[in-house]
This record gives structure tokens, sequence and C-alpha cells, in this order.
């Protein structure tokens, strides 16, 4: 009896499955695929998680007390009350000023002789006076400093200490969006994922063709019925599978280690999540496919993957604070749209308008990415 061959769809289902059972042993017989899969994305979260923040706390200051009346002594107290600052009382003007030039103290609090007489008369000042060195941390001290010279005037008013003023004094009510616990946090962990999800998928997959290259396996493949798409198939489910798994370990650390909430869905979330990650493990294999070599695979992918995705994808820095020229040169980073995803997931909901252009963006991202690698797999095998 003649045996019925196998439909040409069932012949490549089983072609890619053997491929990604092959590759699948391959990441088991690596301990370095798994260390970059599962191991790194702990340590980087863990690393930056706790060690970066941009939250200034404890900041050391000398508050100069040259009016000892009730409202002086109420300047001194709100600064003396904050986490924010780490507070010391003097009376010398000359000594707070030696102190800040020894770096022993970050800014100094000045409340001159007269404060009490000139709060009567409706135009009391504080002298604040800042180490600049790091302007960005200045001009938070500067903000801190404001707000806890403010609250000191508003106790005043409440307990009536402050009658004799002329005017009345203004009270301004503040209130947070998305993050109302001020907490830098919210803003990083987001972004680190976006950092680990591009390492782990980008770096692991480009060494992955450039390997077979190297070891002489792919000439093995010439000789079978095996496609390019096969291939790259083959190639890509194992990764992104290892992918996938650091993505949720990263993603349960920002929920239950940092406490960042995600006020959008699950779904939306993941489904944007495994998209980048589809365009990362495209961009890696893309390299691994045109260059053929470990070693320098792995240096451009770190150049034009990780760097970009740190540098210009609005994890660190304001997009809109950097010249028109590199704001430009952003757009052309897939990570960039990934962070604003993130962000909006995590701390905004389910803000369609900013999910769904931003999703599309990534999505023909990864059908070019996967189309230019299958051109440079099959140029290679040809």
């Amino acid at each position: 009896m003649t045996a019925v061959p196998p439909s040409p769809l069932a012949a490549k289902a089983r072609r890619v499955a053997a491929l990604i059972r092959k590759e699948g042993w391959q990441i088991v017989r690596d301990p370095s695929s798994f260390a970059i899969g599962v191991v790194l994305p702990l340590m980087l979260i863990l690393l930056f998680g706790y060690a970066m923040s941009l939250d200034v706390k404890h900041v050391p200051i000398a508050v100069v007390l040259e009016d000892p009346s009730a409202q002086g002594r109420e300047i001194a107290a709100s600064f003396q009350l904050s986490s924010y600052f780490n507070t010391r009382v003097t009376r010398s003007m000359a000594e707070a000023q030696e102190e800040m030039l020894s770096g022993e103290i970050d800014g100094i609090v000045r409340v001159p002789a007269d404060f009490a007489r000139r709060v009567a008369q409706g135009d009391g000042q504080v002298q604040l006076i800042v180490n600049g060195i790091d302007g960005n941390t200045a001009r938070i001290v500067e903000a801190y400093a404001a707000a806890a010279v403010a609250q000191s005037g508003a106790r005043l008013d409440a307990e009536g200490q402050d009658d004799s003023a002329s005017g009345g004094q203004a009270t301004v009510e503040s209130q947070l969006w998305f993050n109302s616990a001020n907490d830098s946090r919210y803003f990083l962990v987001p972004g680190l994922i976006v950092l680990i999800i591009t390492l782990i998928g980008a770096f692991m997959t480009s060494m992955v063709v450039a390997r077979e290259w190297e070891r002489g396996t792919f000439e093995a493949l010439f000789v079978t019925p095996v496609r390019t798409d096969e291939i790259l198939l083959g190639k890509t489910v194992p990764y992104f599978l290892l992918g996938l798994g650091g993505m949720l370990l990263s993603m349960a650390a920002a929920k239950f280690m940092f406490h960042v909430p995600i006020r959008g869905s699950l779904t939306a979330l993941m489904g944007v999540s495994m998209l980048y990650l589809l365009v990362s493990v495209a961009t890696g294999l893309l390299i691994s496919s045109s260059l053929k070599s470990q070693f320098l695979s792995s240096q451009v992918t770190l150049l034009v993957t990780f760097m970009p995705a740190l540098m210009l994808s609005g994890f660190i820095y304001d997009l809109r604070s950097v010249p028109l020229a590199i704001r430009l040169i952003s757009y052309l980073v897939p990570a960039r749209y990934y962070v604003i995803l993130l962000q909006t997931l995590f701390l905004a909901g389910d803000v369609w308008s900013v999910i769904w252009p931003n999703a599309l963006i990534l999505a023909v991202v990864a059908v070019v990415l996967l189309a230019l690698t299958r051109r440079a797999t099959r140029k290679s095998l040809g």
C-alpha cells in the first residue's frame, strides 16, 4: 500500500518544529542564554530600581537664623521637619559659607535680622543659596525650599501669628496626576523594562545566525528542504519565549517589589510588550544575518539598540528639551514608542489615543525588520 505523502503545510510545520526543538536544546546547553534571558533582567531591575532615583532627599543645609522671632523659628522648623533636608541651625553666615565651600552642606537658608518686621510690612524675604554644580539637583532643592517656606507661612496664618501682615497671603494647592506619590521610580521602572527587553531580545538573537556561520552548521541546512522563513521562525520562537519570561519577571518586580501601579489593562500591556519584544528579536536576527560574526554582531547590537534606547527613548531625558535635530533622530528609535506605551499603561491607564498610534508604529517596524532579515538570510543562503 502506497504511503500518502504529507501535505506541504504539515511538512512545513514539522520542519519548523524540528528547528525550534534544535534551537531550544541549544539554549538549554548554553548557560549564557539562560543568564541573559532570566538572570540579567533580575540583576538590572534590582540594581537600577534600587540604586537609580531622581528624587533628592536628606540634602545637608544650614539655616542661618539671624531673627529668633516666631516667624524665623517657624522657617527653621519647616526645614528641620522635612525629610528632604538634613538641617543644622546657626546664627553665623560666615560659618555657613565656610561649610558650603568645604562641601559639608549643599545649601544655605538665611533668615535676615529684620525678617519679622518685613513680614509685618508684607515683604518678608528669605535668602536661599544653593550649590549649583549639579544644576538639576540645585533646581529641585530650590523648589523644595520654596515649598518649605510657603508651608511655614501657611502654618503661621493658621495659628493666627501673622495677623500683622498688611496683605493677604496666597496659598497654593497642588495635585500630581499619574504619580501622586511623587516617586521617581514610577517613572524610571517602566523605562528599565524597555532597556531590559531591548537587551535580552536583541542581544540574544544577535549571535544566533552568526554562531551558525562560525561553526559551519549552516552548510548542513543547504542540503535540506528547509526554507529561509522556516529557519527564521525556528530561531525566533525559542528566543522570543525566553525573552517573554524575562519580560514577565521584570513586570512582576515592577509591581510587587517597587509597587509601581498598573492602571491599564494587562491585555494591552502584554500585547504591546510582545510587539516590542518581536521588534528587538527581529533587530538582533537582522544584525546576526548580515554580519556573520558573533563578536561584531554583539558590538553592533549594543551600539544600535541599547545605547539609543538608553539615551533617545525618553527614559531618562525629556525629549522636548533636547535640540531639534536629536529629537528628530529619536523618532527612528523603536524604544521611544514603547517607553510612551509603558508609562501610559502603568501610570495613566488605557488611553487608546496614545496606545493605538504607538503600537501601530511598532507593528510596522517589526514587519519591516522581519522582511529585511528574510532578505538578508536568503542572500546568505543563496
